[in-house]
């Protein structure tokens, strides 16, 4: 049997030996060798969909995909028989770094950063931002600490960031398809999301992108939020209407958008997001690392031999 892995990524290929498989490295963006089409087991991270779409019609022989990113989009598109070939996410292989990047865009929002390095690029003091400031003002956010922080989409990622906001202070909650408590944490059921956006700070959103949240945050969601709120995607950029986000960052109807995924990415050059006020935008940075891969390749390669139930089978 054959399991192929990426040249995309350091994988430490000593952790998968001693298997009853011979490994195989490929190059993502040509065509895996004639030799290897009849490969049982393949890895995938980064992969251009383009290719994707070649390897599903020509490796007639596989059984199971295990991908490297949070989410299946890419191997779900490409047109494998999922009849016949199990895909798994890299679900858990990215909480830390996403939940790391979150927490510098909130911070970012709240103590302006992106204003300072604005006035610094023009070589002036920005005096409104520094000296004596007023504790925790009603009506602003400033601060995490105190502030109302509601996380929508209440997985992996939310459980590695809601410790780390809790510890500087902040009040979390969740937000996702049922309500329960997680990690001491109470999570809400999105029927409960007109009487949680009204008290709401900062709105974090960590949506899958399928078709069940696309412009989950409309404009009728965005009038509820208070005038001083920030949004901060790291989820999906199909999951917020960008014309109804847009038009409330130009008229100063919430408190500004930082922005990790979009819906078209590179981020076109005529997107009005480069010139929206109090607007960040950061180039799908949250995540591209997944950590310790080969910690998951060889737990599902193991139960995959085993003819076991295989972990983050979509």
């Amino acid at each position: 049997m054959k399991l192929l892995y990426p040249n995309s990524i350091s994988i430490d290929v000593k952790s998968l030996e001693g298997f009853s498989v011979s490994l195989h490295q490929y190059d993502t963006r040509s065509d895996i060798p004639e030799e290897h089409t009849d490969a049982e087991m393949l890895v995938t991270w980064s992969n251009p969909v383009s290719q994707l779409k070649v390897e599903a019609k020509r490796l007639k022989n596989l059984r199971w995909i295990q991908s490297l990113a949070a989410g299946p989009n890419d191997v779900l598109s490409a047109g494998f028989d999922a009849s016949k070939v199990t895909i798994c996410t890299g679900s858990g292989l990215h909480d830390h770094t996403v939940a790391e990047h979150t927490l510098g865009l909130l911070l970012n929002a709240a103590r302006r950063f992106f204003e300072m390095r604005d006035f610094q690029l023009e070589g002036k003091w920005p005096g409104h931002l520094g000296g004596p400031q007023p504790d925790r003002p009603s009506g602003k956010f400033t601060t995490l600490q105190d502030a109302n922080i509601l996380l929508w989409g209440f997985g992996n990622i939310a459980k590695t960031l809601t410790p780390w906001l809790t510890a500087l202070g902040a009040n979390v909650k969740g937000l996702a398809r049922h309500s329960g408590v997680r990690q001491g944490t109470e999570v809400y059921s999105e029927d409960k999301l007109s009487e949680l956006l009204p008290n709401t700070d900062a709105l974090v959103m960590i949506l899958p992108g399928d078709e069940s949240t696309k412009n989950a945050l409309n404009a009728e969601r965005l009038k509820l939020l208070p005038k001083h709120a920030w949004i901060v995607n790291v989820g999906r950029g199909t999951s917020i209407d960008d014309k109804a986000l847009v038009s409330a960052l130009e008229k100063g109807e919430i408190g500004g958008a930082a922005l990790d995924v979009f819906v078209t990415e590179p981020l076109p050059g005529d997107s009005p997001y480069w010139k929206t006020p109090n607007t960040i935008v950061s180039p799908h940075a949250a995540g591209g690392r997944p950590q310790n891969p080969e910690t998951l390749i060889a737990y599902n390669l193991r139960r995959f031999l085993a003819g076991q139930q295989l972990k983050n089978v979509i």
